[in-house]
Order: C-alpha cells, then sequence, then structure tokens
C-alpha cells in the first residue's frame, strides 16, 4: 500500500529516503486522481522494497505541493537522492509508469 506523506513528514520519508520515491499528488475530489489510485496501489505492492511509492493529498499539505509547483494532479513526480528528477502530470497508462520505474 502507498504511503500517506503530509507537509510535516516529506523530508523524513521521501528527501532521506534511500530508495527511489514516486510521489502520487492527489486530492479525493479529483476524479483522474481517483482512476490512478489503483494502479497507485498495484505499484507500492509490485516494487515495494525496490521504490518507495506515496501518496500527498495536496489540499491537506498544500506547503509542499506548492513549494514543488504543483499546478494541476494528478502529478507525480520522481525523486532520487533528495531530488526531484522528473514528473509526469495527468493519469497516464500502468505500462507508462512501470516502464518510468523500471529504469530507476
Amino acid at each position: 500500500m502507498a504511503t500517506l506523506v503530509t507537509d510535516q513528514n516529506f523530508e523524513e520519508i521521501v528527501i532521506k529516503s534511500t530508495l527511489p520515491v514516486l510521489v502520487d499528488f492527489f486530492a479525493p475530489w479529483c476524479g483522474p486522481c481517483q482512476m490512478l489510485m489503483p494502479t497507485i496501489e498495484q505499484l507500492a505492492e509490485d516494487y515495494d522494497g525496490k521504490v518507495l511509492i506515496v501518496k500527498l493529498n495536496v489540499d491537506e499539505s498544500m506547503e509542499t505541493a506548492q513549494k514543488y509547483g504543483v499546478m494541476s494532479i494528478p502529478t507525480l513526480a520522481f525523486f532520487k537522492g533528495g531530488q526531484e528528477f522528473d514528473r509526469i502530470n495527468g493519469a497516464v497508462p500502468k505500462d507508462m509508469l512501470v516502464q518510468k520505474l523500471d529504469t530507476l
């Protein structure tokens, strides 16, 4: 299951992670976010121990969303070594995410 992160624990969980991290910036009211959720949960299971997959509710953690310039949701941001190095905006097919995660 994907871990829920907040403004309070983002640095501890995402920035300090020794694993690559995929952050799903979402909101509960967002239709495309809801469509993507089963895929995110499946990927969290499939990549357990290889890639940390987390979700951040932009309504509850606005500070972090603003800090990373999230303008639309869903936004999927990839972090490695504490730095964002790539991002995908919008709901995308699972195979596109698998392709990206397999390169981490």
